[in-house]
């Protein structure tokens, strides 16, 4: 059997330009010999389509969709992933019905639909919602492909030791097919391999795993997909974080010693997963909401400069301005820094002063400020002086504007309502500072040339909103110290005690633990960024803002 793969780059809620990519799809797989074409998990209508489900009109250009999809595919089948409407209704809310859904997936074969698989494990943690939207189905498919019985399931189905790919052995199957939305996350790989192993060698058969690729809001799909045969070897694989149509031979026999398997794409080591993740975001949270350019604040220092080197490669170096705003406070070498960014990176770079800005809401706001000790205010002002500066700049032209904190500021609050935090995406959102040195480091070794210059890798971390400020001021070092207790205390759900018992002082737990859950309002405000972690601020993490729990 010829099998094709189709790694896909869906946008949600584009479903006839969908389909068309689908269709174009397995013309070119069967123009290249494939006896079965296999798509993405939801590949028609994008993933997550969220609420989109819940109107009644975009189920029905779904269902429309694949209906034509159908008519057009010859003998060789095709299983895509589709929303399907299920028969009846059901009372969600008391404004009315919404329709009966499930997250499915059909087999299309001469020119009509011969069979639908309904996901069974519909996940409902971190990003995923499905239980919102979808039914489980309860019953395994299985198709014959030239003598071999071709079983079908989704995602989440594959994350368990029995449940759907047991029932596709049970009812014959030899080989497995995983449609996915598997969002990256670094360390990820292993885990999926594990489970595909898994069914592969437990139960004797080839296993094929199918993802999507590209940015979508707060997610990123990798691609990444891959045959396994039984013995658990990995005999194919798609590349990481592009298109691909991915054409196996598995042999007759289903022997592995009898294929001759191509050779896979070199992979990425686990930093540059996360650097070309981060690339992918951006770029397609731009492209597929109408932005051909970006715009941010360049302070000289290590966060700006990650986001700026990100933000060329993922849309240009025609596209990006980088944009310098001191003040009385910035030192010359952050200036000289940024300078030097932006000629290494060969884009736009304005410097615009913010001293007279400052002089006006300082006069402005003299008479209320009247007696008070000059403080974390005063220097906000400055932060949000910047982020008006960027947003109009934003709005006049069209850009994208990318905010620049970093996970670890964004943890404890270490970042500006309406300044700094200003923005429509931010790409470094779930990036420690630890990882954002490691990720600018490995960027300074893909060219010749480093383009992030020395002297800020060098650079204490500094907001620069007074005079011989540093980060350390306030917080913690980050790499010793900050970052393995946010990790433990964010990431990893840890209470106080269990954090102090890996052997972290508890007076500084306590404090980071406060700044922690005093910053959630900030957290709720921020603009979009892509996870890359195990859980990301946002809809991975939802904490209420109000609350009283401090353990």
């Amino acid at each position: 059997m010829r099998l094709a793969l189709v790694q896909s780059n869906p946008a949600v809620g584009d479903i006839g330009g969908n389909a068309a990519a689908v269709l174009d799809a397995y013309w070119a797989a069967t123009d290249a010999g494939a006896d079965l074409v296999v798509t993405g998990e939801l590949m028609l209508t994008g993933y997550p389509p969220e609420d989109l489900v819940l109107k009644t009109a975009f189920v029905d250009a779904s269902m429309f969709a694949l209906e034509r999809l159908a008519a057009a595919i010859g003998p060789v089948p095709l299983v895509a992933g589709f929303v399907e409407r299920l028969d009846g209704h059901e009372a969600t809310d008391i404004l009315g019905e919404y329709d009966h859904l499930a997250n499915a997936a059909a087999v299309l074969r001469d020119g009509r639909i011969e069979s639908v698989y309904r996901k069974q494990r519909l996940p409902n943690y971190g990003v995923f919602d499905e239980k919102r939207y979808f039914h489980a189905g309860d019953a395994p498919v299985v198709f014959d492909v030239g003598g071999t019985a071709v079983g079908v399931t989704i995602c989440e189905d594959q994350w368990t030791a029995q449940g759907p790919a047991a029932q596709a052995v049970a009812a014959g199957a030899r080989l497995l097919l995983n449609l996915n939305a598997s969002p990256y996350v670094m360390d990820k790989r292993a885990h999926r391999e594990g489970w595909a192993r898994h069914h592969a060698t437990a139960h004797g058969v080839w296993f094929a795993y199918v993802n999507l690729v590209g940015g979508q809001d707060e997610v990123v799909f990798d691609g990444d997909s891959f045959v396994m045969a039984p013995s658990g070897r990995v005999v194919a694989r798609g590349a990481q974080f592009r298109e691909q149509l991915v054409v196996v031979d598995i042999p007759e026999s289903l022997d592995e010693d009898a294929g001759d398997w191509p050779e896979p794409d070199e992979r990425l080591d686990r930093v540059g997963e996360a650097y070309s993740a981060l690339v992918l975001a951006t770029r397609d949270y731009a492209r597929k909401n109408g932005f051909r350019t970006a715009i941010l604040g360049s302070s000289g220092g290590i966060d700006s400069a990650l986001v700026a080197t990100l933000a060329v490669d993922a849309l240009g170096a025609e596209h990006v301005t980088t944009v310098a705003m001191p003040s009385p406070y910035s030192s010359t070498g952050s200036l000289t820094d940024a300078d030097q960014l932006a000629r290494n990176l060969d884009v736009r770079h304005l410097v615009l002063p913010i001293e007279g800005g400052m002089k006006a809401l300082h006069e402005l706001l003299d008479e209320p400020f009247a007696g008070t000790e000059p403080g974390v205010a005063e220097e906000n002002l400055q932060s949000r002086l910047r982020g008006n500066v960027l947003m109009a700049l934003s709005n006049k032209f069209g850009h994208l504007l990318l905010s620049t904190g970093n996970k670890s500021e964004y943890a404890v609050g270490y970042a500006t309502l309406y300044g700094d935090m200003a923005g429509g995406f931010a790409p470094i959102k779930d990036v420690s500072k630890t990882l954002v040195y490691e990720l600018c480091r490995w960027r300074n070794t893909v060219e010749d040339t480093p383009r992030i210059p020395e002297a800020i890798l060098r650079k204490e971390p500094s907001a620069e909103l007074r005079p011989g400020q540093r980060d350390t001021d306030s917080l913690p070092p980050y790499v010793e110290v900050l970052d393995p207790i946010l990790e433990a205390y964010v990431e990893r759900d840890r209470s106080i005690d269990e954090v102090v018992a890996e052997g972290h002082d508890r007076t500084t737990v306590e404090k980071v633990a406060r700044l922690v859950d005093r910053a959630e309002y900030k957290r709720r405000q921020a603009a979009p960024g892509p996870k890359i972690t195990p859980k990301a601020f946002g809809k991975d993490r939802r904490l209420p803002i109000t609350q009283a729990w401090s353990g």
